[in-house]
C-alpha cells in the first residue's frame, strides 16, 4: 500500500518541531541527543520531507520535554492555519 502523506500537515509538524526546539536553546543534534534520534532524522523532519513514526513523536516529546496531547493541540492549530494558506 503507498502511503500519501500531507504535505500540509507535514509543514505545520515541521515549523513547530522547530519552533518548540528553539524555545529551548537546541540545535538539531542536541535534541536528537535528547530524544534518542538521529540528526539527519531531525533535519528530515524540520524540512517536512518524511514524517515521524509514533515511536518517533514519543521520543521527540521527550526530548522536547513536552507531554504528546500539548504537542498535538499546538499542531493541530498550525495545520489548521496552514490548510488557509
Amino acid at each position: 500500500m503507498r502511503s500519501t502523506q500531507d504535505p500540509a500537515l507535514l509543514r505545520a509538524f515541521a515549523a513547530e518541531l522547530k519552533s518548540r526546539r528553539a524555545e529551548l536553546g537546541f540545535n538539531q543534534e542536541e535534541l536528537a541527543f535528547a530524544a534518542g534520534l538521529n540528526r539527519t532524522f531531525v533535519a528530515k523532519l524540520e524540512t517536512a520531507t518524511t514524517s515521524p513514526s509514533l515511536t518517533s513523536l514519543v521520543s521527540l516529546c521527550e526530548g522536547l520535554t513536552v507531554e504528546p496531547s500539548e504537542l498535538m493541540r499546538s499542531l493541530m492549530k498550525r495545520y489548521k492555519k496552514e490548510l488557509r494558506t
